[in-house]
């Protein structure tokens, strides 16, 4: 049976079974704590959703001990197995492992806490590199789409709006913004895949949550947000159009703003490191949002130990 205790004895196998090293799996599992902690003390309700009636913790223990139970989530959103899988490795009914993870996944989401979805008066002025000062000296945020398979719903009239005509198939679709240094900056709501990312963009209120003097950098499929708020700069890439090919300068300047946006690239690289946002998501649409935003979280904590690679100024 796998736990905590028998993985320390191997620990070159967290990264292939967690995403994070031992070292980061334990400053997690120390956050992962309190939050439990707290969450717990301040429930009102029971997992079934009645009011609760006796204190928190109260009850029969836990079969696996915090560390374990962490564990389990982590290895359930690294390597994505099916619950019946995940519950033979840990020793656990099916029911129990679905249990386990969910639990994990409710504390874990209050960790998630992304800058970018604060008002502007709310959070701390963040640093830019040098090198996207000097050629944007505006961008704070640079913004994409994120697309994920997901199976096919049963009923023409649900399936429709998850058709994406990008990917020709069913997906479920998610605004990623990251800062220049590659911090994530926020997370959006999950939406039926055939959204359009302008959609997205406008939906979740990114624009006016940036101040006047905080610029964004997307694609192509953000052109035409330009307009939404003027005091806010939106660098995009120009789009040819029929009868109207670019320029060479429009050429260059796209050139450069595919380096500087290709950090965001990167970000959703190391999102798919994780299977569960890589293979088709086969739980209920309504899960997944808990599921990126946890994921998220979990990739911002690595590239502020771990800096990803920029092609800025090249």
């Amino acid at each position: 049976m796998l736990t905590y205790q028998a993985l320390c004895q191997v620990p070159e196998i967290f990264p292939a079974l967690t995403g994070l090293t031992r070292e980061e799996f334990d400053r997690l599992g120390g956050d992962f704590a309190a939050a439990r902690d707290h969450l717990r003390a301040s429930s009102t309700q029971t997992k079934r959703g009645t009011p609760r009636q006796r204190a928190a913790g109260a009850g029969a223990p836990p079969a696996h001990d915090p560390p374990t139970r962490l564990l389990i989530a982590l290895v359930w959103l690294r390597i994505y197995p099916t619950y019946e899988l995940l519950g033979w490795l840990f020793g656990l009914e099916k029911s129990n492992a679905w249990e386990a993870v969910q639990g994990a996944l409710a504390v874990l989401e209050t960790l998630a806490d992304f800058p970018f979805e604060r008002p502007a008066a709310d959070r701390e002025r963040l640093a830019t590199k040098q090198a996207v000062i000097d050629a944007f000296p505006q961008v704070a945020v640079i913004i994409d789409g994120k697309e994920q398979p997901f199976r096919r719903p049963q009923g023409w009239e649900r399936q429709k709006p998850f058709y994406s005509g990008k990917k020709k198939r069913h997906t479920v679709k998610n605004q990623i913004v990251c800062r220049p240094d590659g911090r994530i900056g926020a997370v959006s709501q999950t939406v039926p895949g055939s959204t359009h990312d302008l959609t997205v963009l406008r939906g979740d209120g990114l624009l006016e949550r940036l101040d006047a003097d905080e610029g964004a950098m997307g694609d192509k499929a953000y052109t035409g947000a330009q307009g939404d708020r003027p005091d806010v700069p939106l660098i995009v890439p120009a789009k040819a159009t029929r009868g109207h090919p670019l320029t060479e300068e429009q050429e260059a300047a796209n050139r450069i703003i595919s380096r500087f946006r290709v950090v965001i690239e990167h970000v959703n690289a190391q999102l798919n490191r994780f299977q569960v946002l890589k293979q088709v998501f086969r739980s209920a649409f309504g899960r997944h949002t808990r599921v990126i935003r946890v994921v998220a979280a979990l990739v911002d904590r690595r590239v502020a130990a771990v800096p990803l690679k920029s092609y800025v100024g090249t």
